[in-house]
């Protein structure tokens, strides 16, 4: 059963494949933030290994399932190797940048007048989803972008393989467990009612599918930004570790343990990258 149904999903469009990938990481965030019906609290020194698991994922992502592919697209495409990587990673940054500076969010654990973007006088309960938000865009363009190279590049020797994908989706998805608990405990403990938190948790995960369909979308219909598309989300989400995931998982003095935590995520998502893909 198993092997008819990833044999039915080989054959499925690009876009359909990372809209699949991008709900099953919107699944596993809705998962963390389910946590809320069943404690009022979480341990802080959990979270913030948990956050630091995160941030590891992301930074190794970052290299073996984006950038290596995008320097070896450059290489098999006749091109500077350096130059795709190195443009698309510090335009990413950018963007993200530009983004983090409009609009209105509020990282977990900061009061409210830490809020950052354009003045607002929205919730803090809206906030703290949009910070997430914010984070999840790289992630879901990550993934759809590396269905998108699977489906054009049949060299494996780019790194660019289905396999890779799935794998990138699953150190995502992981990841995306300790984010819907960020955002779901610290409104209950607020005093809002589980469903509610639950709500919010889950809504900070809606935007990967729907970046992942359009960074798929995106490099199949424009072959030649593939290298850029994939150093682009590796430079975004580099921006999101290191502006908020390794700050937070740090702020509560919980150093030792978060860094721990991101060797963790690093090594986990290595091994996915480097045994599935």
């Amino acid at each position: 059963m198993i092997e008819g149904a990833s044999a039915w999903f080989a054959v499925q469009s690009p876009m359909l494949q990372a809209l699949l990938a991008g709900l099953f990481t919107w699944t596993v965030t809705a998962l963390g933030a389910s946590v809320v019906f069943f404690t009022e609290s979480v341990n802080r020194r959990f979270l913030d290994a948990m956050m630091g698991f995160a941030a590891g994922v992301m930074i190794a992502a970052s290299f073996w399932s984006l950038l290596a592919p995008s320097i070896d697209m450059a290489e098999a495409q006749g091109i500077p190797t350096w130059l795709p990587a190195t443009v698309g990673f510090l335009l990413g940054g950018v963007f993200l940048r530009l983004a983090d500076a409009i609009l209105p969010h509020l990282h977990v654990g900061a009061e409210m007048h830490e809020a950052e973007g354009m003045q607002t006088s929205w919730r803090r309960a809206t906030l703290l989803v949009l910070a997430i938000t914010l984070h999840n865009i790289p992630e879901g363009l990550a993934v759809g972008v590396t269905f998108g190279a699977a489906a054009l590049q049949m060299d494996v020797a780019t790194g660019a393989t289905l396999a890779a994908a799935v794998a990138l989706a699953i150190g995502i998805g992981l990841q995306n467990f300790p984010e819907g608990i960020a955002v779901s405990m610290p409104l209950r403990g607020e005093g809002v009612t589980p469903l509610k938190s639950f709500w919010y948790g889950q809504m900070s995960g809606f935007v990967e599918p729907v970046s992942a369909v359009l960074g798929a979308f995106a490099v199949v219909s424009v072959r030649p930004l593939l290298p850029y598309a994939l150093s682009f989300a590796a430079g975004a989400m580099i921006f999101v570790v290191v502006e908020e995931l390794i700050p937070e998982s740090q702020r509560h003095g919980n150093t030792d343990l978060a860094t721990m935590g991101a060797m963790g995520g690093f090594a986990v998502m290595m091994l996915l990258d480097v045994a599935l893909g």
